[in-house]
């Protein structure tokens, strides 16, 4: 079995799977007579092969650290954005696709983990290759995802079972 730790989030490194929602971001514009400051992040792409957005509330249950993976998802026709409420912690566990296999399996060699202390989201970019909520405790997140008759959701089991630990 492998292991992997937890790395601190920062845009920087996890720009390759997508985008981070909040924390320490550039600045934006004052509006509403300078009671709120609008700051753009990425749009969700949701509308491939006709999706729409759907928001949702997940009550996740804690699975702290040290976790094992065993499989990955990913979401090939949309982005997919976990956004926690009241803080609650969270780790993401996040692969490329393997361009071997033109992208239909997790790079496993690319495999990372970001510690996410509750102050901020992701988005993950279409296709990005990822493990499911992992909370470090129980806590509702906001989750924005595409809807559409075709579902859009795949799943891989790793060849390698992952160990994740904390930093």
């Amino acid at each position: 079995m492998r292991t992997l730790n937890t790395q601190t989030l920062s845009a920087t490194a996890f720009a390759p799977y997508g985008a981070v929602l909040g924390g320490a971001v550039s600045s934006g514009l004052f509006i509403n007579a300078g009671t709120s400051e609008k700051i753009a992040l990425p749009d969700p792409d949701l509308s491939q092969a006709g999706g729409q957005a759907s928001l949702n509330l997940y009550r996740a249950q804690a699975n702290p650290l040290p976790f094992v993976a065993r499989e990955l998802e990913r979401h090939l026709l949309g982005s997919q954005s976990f956004i926690p409420l009241a803080g609650v912690p969270f780790v993401v566990v996040v692969a490329l696709g393997d361009p071997a296999f033109q992208g239909k399996q997790p790079l496993e060699s690319s495999l990372a983990a970001f510690w996410l202390d509750g102050s901020c989201g992701v988005s993950f970019h279409p296709g990005t290759w990822h493990h499911p909520l992992l909370a470090q405790q129980a806590g509702d997140f906001v989750v924005l995802e595409r809807k559409a008759l075709e579902v859009d959701c795949e799943i891989k089991p790793l060849r390698e079972l992952v160990q994740i630990l904390a930093r």
